[in-house]
């Protein structure tokens, strides 16, 4: 009994493999970390290939224009009045002007223009233009069909004046000439924001190799 209480004595009492190696025990740690993963291009990448964003403002973006296009060439089938007519194809043209100078440039394209007086009474253009794409940024599908009416209605008013002029149908000239004159405008400011943005780009990334160059420079 004793030979075995002491030996029992002594594996109760038997050293661990801590004791052994001199080392204290240590704990079980997770070998996995928080790792902060960034969504943010992934998310703006599938937002950019969605189609259409901003579905309201690209069909107003066309409705106004295309509607004044198709009452002028059907307006004859609908009404026997001149001035009926000719009232509804400007108050669609207006509300075209209106609605793309002022609010589908700056949600489909990012480009925005107006016109403001100083304090002397002179007037300036302004043409503006997002810097930094966003999130919100609009999609190659909007852009595309943003240009394209922008770009093709003012060159069918062009054709309308054309052969509007050649059939000697002047009651309908001043009308066509303001056709032109509206759309033409947004046309021109557009193309200026988006000029104004190209040339910014191209001085940021200049300004970017230069200090690039700069500092690779200043290593060596």
């Amino acid at each position: 009994r004793g030979t075995g209480g002491r030996g029992g004595g002594r594996r109760r009492g038997s050293p661990g493999p801590s004791s052994l190696t001199g080392s204290p025990p240590q704990a079980l740690v997770d070998d996995t970390e928080d790792v902060s993963l960034d969504f943010g291009s992934e998310e703006e990448l599938a937002l950019r290939k969605a189609r259409i964003r901003h579905p309201l403002a690209t069909f107003f973006h066309l409705f106004f224009r295309v509607s004044a296009i198709i009452t002028y060439l059907f307006c004859d089938w609908f009404s026997n009045s001149f001035v009926a007519c000719f009232v509804t194809i400007l108050l669609l043209l207006s509300f075209d002007f209106w609605s793309v100078k002022n609010v589908t440039g700056r949600l489909l394209v990012g480009l925005r223009w107006w016109n403001q007086i100083d304090e002397d009474g002179k007037s300036h253009w302004v043409f503006e233009a997002e810097r930094v794409p966003t999130i919100a940024a609009s999609t190659e599908a909007e852009a595309r069909i943003f240009w394209l009416g922008l770009i093709i209605c003012p060159v069918i008013w062009t054709v309308f004046f054309f052969s509007t002029l050649f059939s000697l149908k002047l009651k309908w000239l001043a009308l066509v000439i303001a056709g032109i004159s509206l759309q033409t405008a947004n046309l021109y400011g557009y193309i200026h924001c988006k000029l104004g943005a190209q040339k910014g780009a191209s001085r940021v990334t200049s300004r970017v190799l230069v200090t690039a160059d700069a500092a690779k420079r200043k290593y060596r």
